[in-house]
């Protein structure tokens, strides 16, 4: 055995060890793969272990107890150590084959480190339709693949749809399917060999296409990169043993999905998954499989090519309407833009049908809410085409442009396109062309993945949103909503946001009531309180899709600061959530928040002589309740005060100095009042308020309102409050 074969075989045993609980012997063998790496003398050789021998000893280190703090910069989808593992392996995206050492993105930011929060979201996210995900990581690579015996998922075979039920009869390996099982025939996956069967996974299936087919075209492993084991070129292989690791994006990081090769076979020895036409080929039905599990079995209620796509490459998913009653809504900038991107390799695209009645589908070959692989888009002589493919690999469109159209179809243009109709006609494999406008009329929206490679610098934020903080909406104030302050430079271009909300159950993917988006306000950075003073400088679109991308352009001449709000329709439920930015330039993307000292609410009432109204009403304005704040004695302190009244009441605050405990120090303000009065909510923000005595007092617009209020008081330095009136 070579040397460095020695030293893979003792990090299989250290990561057996690992795995089965024996700390001891995981730690001892951890230390040996170590040494054995710092003592080659191949220089050549030791280099390429050594993040091997940095892993092992962080890993080492952490079961002793240590923690490690990396101090490097790190590539996309690769920030540092949570509780389950060691560091996480870079995301595929990007990655040119077959190296797994292409192109990354740079971290904007000085934090590397995950935040105890951010470990506590993970791990917690990590937990996903009762199974455990853990972060992919770069040892994950040395994963142990061949056994005596053959591989048997330890958490069973996956739960069967209604449809697949029906005709099932065993669960049947690979090896028992064919003679000469392969996991890809040829040098690449073949888009044209897909097909869909009783899972309704037509997203899923048409991203496997789009995907596929990129990679055919572009020479860039964004899909197969992510099944193991792999042979020397660095290409996936079929495994003997039946074990597959799949690398899958999910709840804001690289988790690992581990498969046997048990797939559902009927009684007519058909395989019930989706499976490639070669009956050599199985990466179509693993991958499948794998994403199954993930979202808890074949009993799948479908989701989009967003959100799908995602899991499998990275990129970074949008939606763009195919159309619009808005009035700025442009059809053709739509193409162009989409046709830009897919032909330059810049994005994937897929588009969705909406409802058809069963007269319309008859008529038009199409599938009511059915998901579409795009697989080409071209302008000739000014028609606008694009390519399709149904995931079911049958069944196509019957309009202008069809195998069927006798008229459209000149000699010019079946040239240009390389498309013969009579020929396509003897074969229906579900391609077909289809024009733009025929696009308008039937389907309903294109689902986008960029390619994150597009921007140089990206910064991702893991956070929790508790259902008890805040109001259930969004109605009269954002102030306890999760925000951050961007700091982008001048320049061009822009600075994509991207918000994904975890998803832990198949009944929450099942039935998603939770409607997310991003605000983003030109507030300088700071925290916001009123949702529409000022008015959002980009007002998100809430959706009930795990992902929302907010795109920010930037001001050529000068930088800006804005402030990212998290909102819900409606918070029903604690959600987790990753906030992630990119850019071509760096910039500064932070969480908001501060350390109070003391938080203290108030219970208040307007009631009689005490209902005084605003300081229209001077008489009776004075007999509003009053309370005095005794602030310090640090040099000063950062102070909110929020009322909340009932909404039918106009309420506002008036804030004066009484005195300050340095008489040296000049008073900021002699009265600091909330503005115009506000229905049912205010609030006073206030930085670097000097050690003194205050004076605060809440009313309504007009006399004689009576109700009770609630009045919080939140200081960074320690504050006295005592109610005088």
């Amino acid at each position: 055995m070579t040397a460095e074969a020695d030293i893979r075989s003792i990090l299989s045993s250290a990561l057996d060890a690992d795995e089965a609980g024996r700390k001891g012997e995981a730690i001892d063998l951890y230390g040996q793969a170590v040494e054995r790496i710092l003592q080659l003398e191949d220089r050549e050789k030791r280099e390429k272990l050594n993040k091997f021998a940095k892993h092992a000893l962080e890993r080492a280190e952490e079961l002793k107890g240590i923690t490690y703090s990396p101090k490097h910069s790190l590539p996309l989808a690769q920030q540092p150590t949570i509780p389950v593992a060691l560091k996480p392996v870079q995301s595929s995206a990007g990655l040119a084959s077959p190296s797994r050492t292409g192109p990354v993105l740079e971290i904007s930011g000085s934090r590397h480190a995950y935040s105890s929060e951010e470990k506590r979201v993970l791990e917690h996210t990590s937990h996903i339709n009762a199974k455990v995900y853990v972060p992919f990581m770069d040892i994950d690579l040395l994963e142990k693949f061949h056994f005596p015996l053959p591989f048997t998922d330890k958490d069973g075979n996956l739960e069967l749809a209604p449809k697949q039920k029906r005709d099932f009869v065993q669960w049947i390996r690979v090896s028992e399917l064919t003679e000469s099982p392969q996991l890809i025939v040829g040098d690449h996956a073949d888009f044209y060999s897909i097909r869909q069967t009783v899972v309704s996974d037509c997203s899923f299936v048409a991203s496997l296409a789009v995907a596929s087919q990129f990679e055919k075209r572009f020479k860039r492993r964004i899909l197969t990169s992510i099944i193991y084991p792999r042979n020397s070129r660095d290409e996936p292989v079929y495994n003997p043993s039946g074990k597959y690791s799949i690398r899958m994006h999910v709840n804001g990081i690289p988790r690992k999905v581990v498969i046997d090769d048990y797939l559902p076979l009927g009684r007519h020895n058909q395989l019930l998954c989706s499976y490639s036409s070669n009956k050599n080929e199985f990466w179509v039905s693993l991958l499948e499989k794998a994403y199954m599990k993930l979202m808890g079995g074949y009993d799948f209620p479908g989701s989009n090519s967003n959100i799908d796509l995602h899991a499998l490459t990275g990129w970074i998913p949008e939606r763009a309407l195919v159309k619009s009653t808005e009035p700025d809504f442009n059809a053709d900038a739509v193409f162009d833009r989409l046709q830009e991107g897919l032909s330059m390799g810049r994005c994937l695209v897929t588009v969705a049908t909406g409802e058809l009645t069963d007269a319309e589908a008859e008529r038009t070959g199409l599938v009511s809410t059915h998901a579409y692989a795009v697989l080409d888009m071209r302008e000739v002589n000014g028609v606008k085409l694009l390519q399709l493919k149904n995931p079911w690999s049958h069944l196509r469109w019957r309009g202008n442009y069809s195998e069927l159209d006798a008229v459209h179809w000149t000699s010019e243009l079946q040239r240009t396109l390389g498309y013969d109709p009579k020929l396509a006609a003897t074969y229906d494999n579900g391609v077909f062309w289809i024009d733009f406008r025929s696009i308008m009329n039937f389907f309903d929206v294109f689902y986008l993945n960029w390619d994150p490679t597009l921007f140089q610098y990206t910064y991702c934020i893991h956070q929790s949103w508790s259902a008890g903080v805040g109001p259930t909406k969004d109605a009269y104030t954002v102030g306890d909503n999760p925000q951050f302050s961007l700091t982008v430079p001048a320049g061009r271009g822009s600075v994509w946001i991207l918000l994904t909300r975890h998803i832990t159950s198949i009944e929450d993917f099942r039935e998603n009531h939770e409607y997310i988006t991003v605000l983003v306000y030109a507030s300088g950075g700071k925290r916001v309180y009123y949702p529409t003073e000022p008015p959002p400088y980009i007002d998100g679109v809430r959706i009930n899709s795990p992902h929302y991308l907010c795109k920010i352009r930037l001001d050529p001449n000068t930088e800006r600061r804005y402030t990212l709000v998290v909102s819900q329709y409606e918070k029903t439920a604690t959600i987790y959530y990753s906030l992630r930015a990119y850019s071509r330039t760096k910039f500064e993307l932070k969480q908001l928040e501060r350390r109070y000292a003391v938080a203290e609410n108030l219970n208040g009432e307007w009631k009689g002589k005490t209902a005084g109204g605003c300081l229209n009403h001077p008489q009776t304005y004075r007999n509003n309740p009053l309370y005095r704040l005794h602030i310090g004695p640090a040099a000063a302190s950062d102070l909110v005060i929020e009322l909340r009244g009932p909404k039918v009441y106009q309420v506002g605050l008036d804030l004066t100095v009484v005195s300050l405990e340095d008489s040296t120090v000049t008073a900021p303000f002699v009265s600091q009042k909330t503005g115009v009065y506000r229905s049912g909510f205010c609030v006073l923000d206030l930085e670097g308020i000097p050690a003194g005595v205050y004076q605060v007092r809440p009313s309504t617009f007009l006399p004689e309102q009576e109700s009770p209020f609630f009045l919080k008081i939140k200081s960074t330095t320690n504050v006295v409050i005592e109610k005088v009136t």
